[in-house]
Parts: C-alpha cells; structure tokens; sequence
C-alpha cells in the first residue's frame, strides 16, 4: 500500500510537471488522515529529491479539542524532525466584522497565514491535503447550487500563490487509500467527530451519496479530476477571450466608480462571453469585497440586452446600480448612499444577497415544516403571484398578520416594534406582484388573503449567512 500510493503521487506529480527537487514546501497539517499521510509522504522523500519541508498548523479555536489538535502535531512533527509554524486565528471575531459566514471566515484568515508564512520562508510550494474523495464532492455540491463553469470546474491541483504555487498531489488518492496508508505505516491521525455529522451538507454528500456513485464506478475520483481539469481549461480560455473584450468595450471613469458599456456592442458577442464581461465588470467595481451574487443577478443583466427600453434601474448589493440610458448599460454606485434595494425573482430556486451580507434563498418544498423558524417564511406557491419583490420599504407599504384585523402601515409596524427610525430603511420587505407583503424580514410574517391550492408546492424563503468555498 505504500509503495503503491507514492507510485500513484510521484505519476500525479509528473503529469502535471511538477518537479520537487531542492524545493522548499510548506505543508498544512491539521493532525486529521489527509494532512499527517500527505506529510508522512514528503517526510519519506525528503532526502530522496532534497526537499526542505516545514509544517504549519492553525488552531481556529471554534472546537475544544483544537489545542490537543495542535499539541499532537507539534510531536509528531518533534519526532519526524520537521520545523513546525504553529498560528491562532479569530475566526469568531472575523466572521462578526465582516458579516461572513465561520466558513468563508475560517478559509480567509486561513490562507492569510499561508501567505504570511510562504513569504517569510521564501517557499516554493504550499501542500494541501485535499484528496480525491474531496474532489468528488466539491463538484457535486458545486452542480447543487452554482450556476456557471467556473464553479463547476472543482478543486484545482495547483495554482499561483503569493511567491510560489498551490499544490494538491493526494487529489490522485482516495480517503480508504489514505486511511490504508495511515494503518501501514502505524500513523494515528486525530479524527474530528463533526465530520460525522450528516446534517452539513458536504457531510452527507460524502457519507450518503459518494458510496452509491462508487459503487457504481470505483475509479470516480479519476473520473471527476480529469472532468475538473477539462473544465478548468476550458474556463481559462474563455476567460482570456472575455478579458480582450472587457478591454475593448467597456468604458470607465477616471474614479473607477463608473462604468458603461454599449448594449449594440455587447450584443455581437457569444452569450457565454456576455455572461464573463458583466462578471469582469463587478470584479472591476467591487474590487476586493465583492458580494455573493444569484444567478437571478445574472439573468436580469442579460434580459437588459434583450429588450429596448430605457430608463431601467436595477439595485445591486453596496448602493450599486445597473441602469439602461439611451442605447448604453451603465453601472454606478450611488453616491448619496440612499439605503434603497431592489431586485425581483422570477426562477426558483434562487439566492438573493441582500444589503447586510446575508442572503435570501428561495426554494420550493413539499411540506410546510419549519413554518415556526424566525428565519423561514413558508407558504403555497398558489398563494403568490411571480415574479417575487425582494425590496426595502416604500411609501404606502401594508401588510396582514396573524391576529390583525385588515392590514397594517408598514411605518406603524416599525414603531409598535420599536424598530430605530435609522434602521427601518434597511429592513427587506418580500411581496408577491400584485404587492402583497409576504414578510418583513426579522420583523413580521405576513398572512395572505388569496386560499392555498390542494397538492402544490410549498414555497421557502430563508434568511440566512452565504455559503463559501473552501477549496480555492
């Protein structure tokens, strides 16, 4: 088993012409199977190829065994005579600044440290544990809630970082081989309990969905990196013709604030490239934080291309607006920073980022369980007419509630609720087309007047955090 897995990483390696002699790496160890063989492995061919490792290990502090996490990697890497980095992040701390979700926070600070530490130490390469099962999972969760190639094309096996490159080489193994790899080589991995817990989602992919899959094709995980791969090239070059459009028709201001491109022009191009330029564009504006965007963001940008009027304002997440003017789409941030969203939804299901950082997603389902939950509205999709406003408030607002008599002002609701005057106009209002309000999120829950229909689909809005990625 072990000569058999290093042939299996050394083949990897070389595929995908990755040379380690006299290279200097640093290797991410959390104490788990995959990061104690992945260093066990370097460990073993270290003085083979004169690789210079050192280890770096992060204590999150979200869990209470991560200090023994931290003490059990620190003696092994005593004992293998590895220079080790040991860092504590604040992901809690983080997480509340930057209204993210403990994932997204927990990755960002993360890779800080990585950063850190590879320009410190001059590395050539930072190894990450991430394995073939990992890979599998990654695209079937992408395939669940993403909507473009980019997001499909799963966990790349290297990439540029900081002064050196990203490196994956267990994505050639699976978890059994690495587990089997463990047990030969009489390695005792700390294992984290969470992970057996089916109500995350990756969790249950991993426990419930991936065993049926292989039984089915052992070799999935070579199936799933080939696909990966494919689809990252593809990507790329798709990309690259984006950007020489991007460069070609799309005019900004001096202040970077402002951008405008000509609806005629952009039509000439491929709808697959229309889709990367609108993309590049909010990479453009947004610059570093840029908000989580639906699908439905996308798809309202290209109706624009598709009808001929003016005149037609679209709110985005951070005060940006999205207008058509005379022939041209222009996006600009409002600069009087008039707290105003709005956005309306038409397919489901859907993701909304609302102004705050959090999101809205909207689904359908077969019960009405939950209906008790302050951050779940349910009801009948009989009982709405499509598309969905998702809105802040406006003049001349009502709503109806369980235990009102008639309906209710939206501004006399906020003060029985002693809502601050300076909050009310960001509170998200959720109304059906014939405006009548379904919820005031965070506020009330409201009753609609039109009757369900027997055996239809319930419809689920959720408040909640975004979801991140955590293989980049």
């Amino acid at each position: 088993m072990k000569i058999e897995m290093e042939q299996k990483l050394v083949r990897f390696l070389e595929n995908h012409h990755i040379n380690l002699n006299n290279k200097k790496i640093i290797v991410a160890i959390s104490g788990g199977p995959d990061s104690v063989a992945l260093l066990h492995v370097l460990k073993e061919w270290r003085h083979k190829w004169n690789i210079h490792l050192i280890a770096v290990t992060i204590n999150h502090q979200l869990r209470e065994e991560a200090v023994e996490d931290v003490r059990y990697v620190s003696n092994l890497c005593h004992h293998w005579n590895i220079p080790l980095i040991s860092e504590k992040i604040n992901v809690r701390e983080y997480e509340q600044r930057h209204k993210v979700s403990t994932q997204v926070a927990a990755r960002s600070l993360r890779y800080h440290v990585f950063e850190k530490v590879m320009a410190e130490e001059e590395a050539d390469y930072l190894a990450l544990g991430h394995h073939g099962d990992d890979q599998i999972e990654t695209m079937i969760m992408s395939m669940m809630r993403m909507t473009n190639l980019s997001g499909l094309s799963g966990i790349p096996f290297h990439r540029p970082f900081k002064n050196g490159e990203i490196i994956r080489p267990l994505l050639a193994v699976t978890r059994v081989e690495i587990e089997q790899y463990c047990q030969f080589n009489d390695l005792v991995p700390r294992i984290d309990l969470s992970n057996e817990d089916i109500s995350y989602t990756r969790n249950y992919i991993r426990k419930l969905v991936v065993p049926k899959l292989k039984k089915k094709n052992e070799s999935l995980h070579v199936t799933m990196q080939q696909l990966a791969e494919t689809l990252r090239e593809d990507e790329a070059y798709l990309h690259e013709e984006a950007n020489k459009a991007f460069e070609k028709i799309v005019r900004s201001s001096e202040d970077k604030r402002k951008v405008t491109i000509s609806i005629a022009t952009l039509r000439q191009y491929a709808t697959s490239l229309q889709r990367r330029i609108y993309r590049l564009t909010l990479d453009y504006l947004y610059e570093i934080l840029r908000p989580q965007l639906s699908y439905s963001h996308e798809q309202i940008f290209l109706s624009l291309l598709k009808e001929n009027a003016d005149n037609k304002l679209l709110h985005f997440p951070q005060q940006l607006m999205v207008e058509v003017v005379y022939g041209n789409i222009e996006f600009y941030f409002n600069e009087k920073k008039a707290k105003t969203f709005a956005t309306y939804i038409n397919d489901i299901p859907a993701t909304v980022p609302l102004p705050d950082g959090n999101v809205l997603e909207i689904n359908y389902q077969h019960t009405n369980d939950h209906q008790g939950k302050h951050d779940q509205y349910i009801c009948s999709a009989s009982q709405v007419t499509f598309p969905l406003h998702i809105r802040t408030r406006k003049p001349g607002d009502r709503m109806r509630y369980k235990g009102l008599n008639g309906s209710k002002k939206i501004k006399d609701i906020f003060i029985d609720e002693k809502i601050p005057r300076n909050d009310r106009d960001e509170i998200i209002v959720v109304a059906d087309d014939e405006e009548e309000i379904l919820w005031l999120i965070g506020v009330r829950k409201g009753v609609l007047m039109k009757p369900p229909k027997e055996g239809t689909l319930y419809l689920s809005l959720t408040y909640k955090k975004p979801e991140g990625d955590i293989h980049a």
